[in-house]
């Protein structure tokens, strides 16, 4: 991959991949660090990797730092998340995009990042197996059961607008 090559992916894969971290974890400095640790990675590798594979080795990288941010945040308990939980209110609000990140956040890490690179990427299976590390069936199956989840919570009266 050249320079300009490069340069291309970054214009043409940067927001996909900052939308899809950005979904998955909710926190926009960390998205982008994230998002910049996968481009430095392309542009350490970039003699080792094709130009028409940079799409899928970006989202490889992206999510698999996404997988490590998840768990470091998992072992640290933040006094922050603690003091915004006093502000909630019992006050019910009938917002779709917040009652979907609800319904997202419901969902296991794997189960979300694959309906996202599903549904909201338009990934197919085999570029999501490649992505994620799964097989195409795996990919299947837990795409059904994570779609499942999601129409349990969705159609829930509470949530029906």
């Amino acid at each position: 991959m050249t320079e300009k090559e490069y340069n291309q992916c970054v214009s043409q894969y940067a927001d996909n991949v900052y939308r899809f971290i950005l979904k998955n974890i909710g926190h926009k400095e960390d998205a982008q660090d994230i998002v910049q640790t996968a481009f430095e990675k392309l542009w350490i590798n970039r003699v080792q990797i094709d130009n028409e594979r940079c799409k899928s080795y970006l989202f490889t990288v992206a999510y698999h730092q996404m997988i490590d941010h998840i768990r470091k945040q998992k072992r640290i308990t933040l006094q922050e998340e603690f003091k915004a939980d006093e502000w909630v209110t019992d006050k019910q609000q009938h917002n779709v995009k917040k009652i979907l990140d609800e319904a997202l956040h419901k969902l296991s890490e794997t189960q979300r990042s694959l309906v996202l690179l599903k549904d909201y990427e338009g990934y197919n299976y085999n570029e999501i197996g490649t992505i994620t590390g799964l097989s195409e069936s795996q990919v299947k199956v837990y795409l059904h059961r994570a779609r499942l989840q999601l129409k349990t919570y969705l159609v829930r009266r509470e949530n029906v607008i």
